[in-house]
Parts: structure tokens; C-alpha cells; sequence
């Protein structure tokens, strides 16, 4: 099962662009995108295979005014789990310590640990 993350995105609306097209494709990823009473707040809850892909899709349509939101999205990355971890390395395709360790933002030791797991040396 996999960990909901609740996270505040403050002024949402006035710090990005094209704020239409981001909402629909966070919406899209099945996440929940809703705005704080009536503040200019606003709140995410993703689990983290949703944190990733926003990430990956912020990174991947080069928007500027988005590149904040991935920021503070990849700051959750350092909550991860054992299991997430493992769970990403899994799903790439050339799976190195580095290479491993740039995706999640994971320690050295925790990275090591998840590829030999795969390797089947644990």
C-alpha cells in the first residue's frame, strides 16, 4: 500500500502559468488537487508514484514557473521507504547506484542495499 502524501502549495494559482494545464494533468494522474477554503492555497495528496510522475512531467514540459512545485515535490522524496525505493529501481532500466540515487534522492547505503536486493545478494 502505498503512503498518501498530503502537501501545501501555497499561492498555487499566482506562482504558476498555465496553471490550467498542470491542475488537469495532476487531476489526470488520479491525485487530489484542492484549494484550502477560500484562500489562495492550495493542497495535494499524491502517493509518491504520483509525486514522481507530476516531477517527471514538470521536468519534461521545460515550464518555468512550474519548476518551484517540482522542488518541493522532490523534498518528499526523502520519505521514502524501503519498499518505494525498491519499487522505482524496479522500474528503471538501467539501475545503477548513482543513477539510483539521483531518481529518489536516496543515501548511498540505501541504495546499495536496494540493488543488492535486486541482485539477490541480501
Amino acid at each position: 500500500m502505498d503512503v498518501i502524501n498530503t502537501i501545501n502549495l501555497p499561492a498555487f494559482i499566482r506562482r504558476t502559468m498555465k496553471a490550467y494545464a498542470l491542475k488537469a494533468h495532476i487531476r489526470q494522474l488520479g491525485c487530489e488537487l484542492s484549494r484550502i477554503g477560500r484562500s489562495r492555497n492550495w493542497q495535494l495528496k499524491a502517493n509518491f508514484s504520483q509525486l514522481q510522475a507530476i516531477v517527471e512531467f514538470i521536468e519534461h514540459e521545460h515550464e518555468d514557473s512550474w519548476l518551484w512545485l517540482a522542488k518541493l515535490l522532490r523534498k518528499e522524496y526523502k520519505f521514502l521507504s524501503y519498499e518505494n525505493i525498491l519499487a522505482v529501481a524496479t522500474r528503471m532500466d538501467q539501475v545503477t547506484v548513482t543513477a539510483l540515487m539521483a531518481k529518489t534522492d536516496c543515501t548511498l547505503a540505501q541504495a546499495r542495499k536496494v540493488l543488492d536486493a535486486l541482485e539477490g545478494l541480501d
